[in-house]
């Protein structure tokens, strides 16, 4: 399994971005992809999740409202639309993917496969 994620870069406060992460391999084997953050100095942060067949959402606290994950329906990419972006939302964001149904969609250790960091910086 193989995720590439692009769609990072530099973008001032209430901007916007759209990630995409393209999975390849075994993705039948996929239950949830989710997408992470980590800034300088800090933890990683769960952002949003999305489970694979019923495309149910889930949203990390500081995104809700803003922050809108996807997928599509060759069930071959996950997305993440970032709205009214904000300094505190630069890091460097990474696209993953959970194979078993019974871990929690926030903690990182529940994911199997990670793509490459991607890095997004807000300005103010």
């Amino acid at each position: 399994v193989q995720l590439q994620a692009s769609g990072g870069g530099l973008v001032q406060a209430g901007g916007s971005l759209r990630f995409s992460c393209a999975a390849s391999g075994r993705t039948s084997s996929f239950y949830r992809m989710g997408w992470f953050r980590q800034a300088p100095g800090k933890e990683r942060e769960f952002v949003a999740a999305i489970t694979w067949t019923t495309r149910n959402t889930y949203y990390g606290d500081s995104v809700k409202g803003r922050f809108t994950i996807s997928r599509d329906n060759a069930k071959t990419a996950v997305y993440l639309q970032m709205n009214n972006l904000e300094p505190e939302d630069t890091a460097v964001y990474y696209c993953a993917a959970m194979t078993r149904d019974y871990y929690s969609y926030a903690s990182s250790s529940s994911y199997d496969y990670w793509g490459q960091g991607t890095q997004v910086t807000v300005s103010s």
